[in-house]
């Protein structure tokens, strides 16, 4: 267990490192980012962004910053030996057929059975901006969800239903948060597995109001 929450470097870090290899991944926009910059050339990932790139590598600095070359959150990128690039329409098509391995999204609330509310929050003046994560949730093998685990009120955004409009019905596998990592399986639960900070079981049950179950390594 680390000393200290997670800062969403260290969470990108940690979802980077959680990937198997061989993968072929969308990282979504936002938080789950800088995921890109974490990932070794042994693991063989290919990343994959809405806007028609297969083979993305890390985000763009410097000199290397071409403004034609940006991911679908307008983030100079580089290339990849063999990246290759092609009609929007294509690229939901790989989404929406099951080619990907892992989609990773940042998230407004997620649901004890997996459910995923990722692209309104339902208030009269907030803007919509659903973009590809319909079909990446419902497209992708896996659905990692990158978030902090409350808003900023301190309210939980693992929650036992959505009060968010939905994005996906069961399509969520886990979540990282800066306290926690939780597995969830719709047939099983929510698994606690890995916690920082001064977090545990016990102030996580309290705070999700979820009968969160064990999975903790023992020592």
């Amino acid at each position: 267990m680390s000393s200290q929450p997670l800062t969403r470097l260290e969470m990108a870090q940690l979802v980077a490192s959680d990937i198997p290899v061989g993968s072929y991944v969308n990282l979504g926009i936002g938080i789950p980012t800088p995921v890109s910059n974490f990932l070794t050339p042994e693991q063989e990932i290919t990343l994959h962004t809405e806007n028609g790139m297969l083979g993305m590598g890390p985000e763009a600095v410097g000199i290397e910053i071409d403004q034609d070359l940006i991911n679908a959150g307008k983030i100079p990128v580089t290339e990849l030996p063999g990246c290759s690039y092609f009609h929007h329409a294509d690229s939901f098509a790989m989404m929406r057929g099951g080619h990907l391995d892992i989609a990773v999204l940042g998230a407004f609330q997620v649901s004890a059975r997996g459910d995923l509310a990722n692209w309104h929050t339902g208030a009269p003046d907030a803007i919509p901006a659903v973009g590809g994560a319909m079909d990446l949730a419902v497209g992708a093998k896996q659905v990692f969800v990158m978030m902090e685990l409350t808003t900023k009120s301190g309210e939980s955004k693992l929650v036992e239903q959505l009060t968010y409009p939905a994005t996906g019905l069961e399509c969520v596998s886990r979540i990282y948060s800066e306290v926690a990592v939780f597995d969830i399986d719709p047939a099983v639960g929510v698994t606690l597995t890995r916690t920082f900070g001064d977090a545990t079981i016990d102030s996580l049950r309290e705070l999700t109001k979820l009968p969160l179950i064990d999975g903790l390594a023992k020592d």
